[in-house]
C-alpha cells in the first residue's frame, strides 16, 4: 500500500521551531518531487516548500530563511525544519508527492494525513 506518513507537529511559542517528518511506505521516495503544503482553518491548502528528485528546492516567499526542505533516501523520509514560527504559520501540515515538480496542489499524486503545528504564546 502506498503511503505517506507525517509526523513532528505539536505546540511551539513564537519564534520557536519544529521539524517535520514524512515517511514513505510501500514506494520509493527518491524518484518522487515532493511538497510540503498547509491549510489553516477556513483558508485553502497551499504550498509551502517543495524538493525535486535531483534536490532543487523551492519555498513559498512567506517562509524563505525560515523553513527547509531536505530529503534523506536512505531513511525514505523528507523533512520541513521551521525556525523562527509565527502564529501565521499555525495549520495542518501534510506532504505529498508528484512526477512533477509543482507546488499545485492539483498535480500532486500522493497526500500524506497531516500533521497539526499551532504557534501560540
Amino acid at each position: 500500500q502506498l503511503q505517506l506518513v507525517e509526523s513532528g507537529g505539536g505546540l511551539v511559542q513564537p519564534g520557536g521551531s519544529l521539524r517535520l517528518s514524512c515517511a514513505a511506505s510501500g514506494f520509493t521516495l527518491e524518484n518522487y518531487n515532493i511538497g510540503w503544503f498547509r491549510q489553516a482553518p477556513g483558508k485553502e491548502r497551499e504550498g509551502v516548500a517543495g524538493i525535486s528528485s535531483s534536490i532543487v528546492t523551492l519555498y513559498k516567499n512567506s517562509v524563505k530563511g525560515r523553513f527547509t526542505i531536505s530529503r534523506d533516501n536512505a531513511k525514505n523520509t523528507v523533512y520541513l525544519q521551521m525556525n523562527s514560527l509565527k502564529p501565521e504559520d499555525t495549520a495542518v501540515y501534510y506532504c505529498a508527492a508528484s512526477v512533477s515538480f509543482t507546488l499545485r496542489v492539483s498535480d500532486m499524486t500522493f497526500w500524506g494525513q497531516g500533521t497539526q503545528v499551532t504557534v501560540s504564546s
